[in-house]
């Protein structure tokens, strides 16, 4: 710290920029969390069920990568070990992984730099968008100025991702000596956190009140509507809980 001449007040010297690689492992730095583990330990309890399943080691390791998605992985899973066809597979699985489409649509715009941000930079950042990634930079992006929140959100997703992709591999040929019990369990963490990650980091009541909603229609459309349960639970879900709050917001205003 240095004091010019004429001055009463000292100057502090700026930081130098971070670089995109430097931001990017910012961002891997930041996958190493709560987390981070809540959600490899829920794809170890996958890895046993996709054992149990049939599939092989090539396969399991091919959806982790390439759905990604928990979810999403699991009803492509219980498809093909009920000897379902391809199509309504595909199906299937793009219904279980419509509700990432809004939550893509809303982090895209935190990630773009305008004039600066290449499309396939967004495209190669979509693949990690899931719940846990989501959550995390959404709570964690609009602290960081705006060039650096791709590179580090690519950072932690990619990090993450190598990660769980590694420990599921090494589950697979582990499960074995696994109990049954334990390894179906574990798949129950990852929806327990996730369920308390969104309503920590809801702002709004909309928000909250679309959970509640959810938590009780979601067993009514199960029962009723199966396969599209997830689709109506969030669209009526949804629809109810902005129209109660906004009724509500007008009659205390």
């Amino acid at each position: 710290m240095t004091v010019s001449e004429g001055q009463d007040h000292p100057q502090i010297p700026l930081e130098p920029p971070v670089s995109g690689g430097g931001w990017m492992l910012r961002g891997a730095r930041a996958s190493i969390s709560i987390p981070a583990l809540i959600l490899t330990s829920a794809f170890v309890g996958f890895a046993g069920m996709a054992r149990e399943t049939g599939l092989s080691l090539a396969e399991t390791l091919l959806m982790t990568g390439a759905v990604w998605a928990l979810p999403s992985i699991v009803v492509l899973t219980g498809a093909l070990s009920s000897g379902m066809g391809l199509i309504p597979a595909a199906v299937a699985v793009a219904l279980a992984s419509v509700r990432l489409m809004p939550m893509t649509m809303a982090l895209m715009p935190f990630l773009k730099v305008p004039g600066k941000t290449k499309t396939w930079h967004l495209l190669i950042a979509s693949h990690f968008v899931a719940v846990t990634a989501w959550v995390f930079a959404m709570k964690n992006l609009p602290d960081l100025p705006k060039e650096g929140r791709l590179p580090f959100f690519v950072g932690f997703g990619g990090c993450v991702t190598g990660f769980v992709f590694t420990m599921t591999g090494i589950a697979y040929m582990l499960v074995d000596q696994m109990p049954p019990m334990a390894a179906g369990s574990l798949v129950l963490v990852t929806p327990v956190y996730f369920l308390c990650s969104l309503w920590g980091a809801a702002r709004m009541n909309a928000d909250k009140a679309a959970m509640v909603a959810g938590l009780i229609l979601g067993p009514v459309f199960f029962l009723s509507a199966p396969g599209l349960d997830l689709l109506w639970t969030g669209l009526v879900g949804g629809t109810l809980a902005y129209l109660v709050t906004r009724v509500m917001r007008r009659g205390l205003s």
